[in-house]
């Protein structure tokens, strides 16, 4: 294999290739695919070998920059992009020369080293669409403060009514403003411990108590039950002393978030003197879920979803009815915070739902 590299055979340059996992070609000076290595032929075809590059990669942007490389430039960087039936996935090609340029064929044999990176690409996508839906949900209020400090100024500026009237609405906005930076803030805090498990241990059963505690005055005020139910632990769990508690490894802070949070939207989403019921039990987990898990659930009686929303509810600001999000005070970020805190005590969330008799928000935890 003529030009493959100071110092190294063709077999040697192969077997170095067929080291790294990543798509890697190697181009002849004449670029021809002189060898791919298995995930370049996983990527391109088996059938790539001995063909031009131009046939093999049929890229624009790509092509000429291997072009300007063969011709003596600098090793560079291109774009490639490849659309199947599972989407579209995005390449960095990192294109080198190799050895001393050939006088012969007129150019030098090159290395294309392939990096997915899609991830990056739907990353910077993500951070671009959260800050527009900030920008958003906070310019709305703003918006609406402004105005009416434009009218507290002028028109209104003797009208006792009216000003009474427009500062009421102004701290109502104020107060949606503070609640949205402060998930905000708390999303952030969540996202960056996700990776770390915490270490301390958990009594959920009082932490339901506590959630049912703090939240039973707002649901009288809707004239709605608000009561714990905790089911025995099954015998053939073989779980013995530990099924007469109900202890879990994670942070009680963030559980107490979890649970008053499904529970404040069951109250507001279940509807006036319908009943909300926390459950708690044992139950054999399964997939990554192993042995026996910690399962808690919180029921309410609505209207139910529609199962079109279900895979999306945990998005940040996704909205089943964002008019009636907004009026009951909610910004978009609750189950999201949730989902993370989840994550994070390697549990799993799950959604059910049947429209016109309500929801059930199930958390599974594993007690170690």
């Amino acid at each position: 294999m003529a030009g493959a590299g100071a110092g190294m055979t063709g077999t040697q340059l192969i077997d170095v290739m067929n080291a790294v996992p990543e798509p890697m070609l190697h181009l002849s000076a004449t670029g021809q695919v002189e060898a791919a290595n298995a995930a370049a032929r996983a990527l391109l075809g088996d059938w790539i070998e001995g063909r031009s590059c131009a046939t093999v990669l049929r890229q624009p942007g790509l092509l000429s920059r291997i072009e300007a490389v063969q011709a003596g430039e600098a090793a560079s960087e291109a774009r490639m992009q490849i659309t199947d039936q599972t989407g579209e996935t995005q390449y960095l090609v990192r294109i080198t020369p190799l050895g001393e340029r050939s006088a012969r064929a007129g150019g030098h044999a090159l290395l294309l080293h392939f990096t997915d990176i899609t991830h990056l690409r739907e990353a910077e996508e993500m951070r671009r669409d959260f800050v527009a839906n900030v920008s958003h949900e906070l310019r709305t209020p703003l918006t609406a403060v402004l105005g009416f400090i434009e009218t507290l100024r002028g028109p209104a500026r003797e009208d006792t009514a009216a000003r009474e009237r427009f500062l009421g609405i102004m701290e109502g906005e104020a107060r949606r403003m503070n609640r949205l930076v402060s998930d905000l803030l708390s999303l952030s805090r969540v996202e960056s411990q996700e990776r770390q498990r915490p270490s301390g241990e958990v009594d959920l059963k009082a932490v339901l108590d506590g959630v049912i505690a703090a939240l039973r005055p707002a649901a009288e005020e809707q004239g709605c039950t608000l009561e714990l139910e905790v089911t025995p632990a099954d015998p053939s769990l073989l779980l013995g002393p530990a099924g007469e508690s109900y202890r879990m490894r994670g942070d009680r802070d963030q559980v107490m978030q979890v649970f008053l949070n499904l529970t404040e939207n069951a109250l507001k989403y279940g509807g006036t003197g319908k009943p909300v019921t926390l459950r708690l039990g044992w139950q054999e987990g399964s997939g990554n879920l192993k042995g026996p898990v910690l399962r808690a659930e919180v029921v309410d009686r609505g209207d139910g979803i529609d199962p079109l929303h279900l895979p999306r509810l945990t998005e940040r600001f996704y909205r089943v009815d964002t008019h009636r999000s907004r009026a009951m005070g909610g910004t978009g970020l609750g189950l999201a915070i949730v989902k993370h805190i989840v994550n994070r005590h390697r549990g799993r969330l799950r959604i059910e739902s049947v429209q016109g008799k309500g929801s059930t928000f199930s958390v599974l935890f594993p007690p170690e």
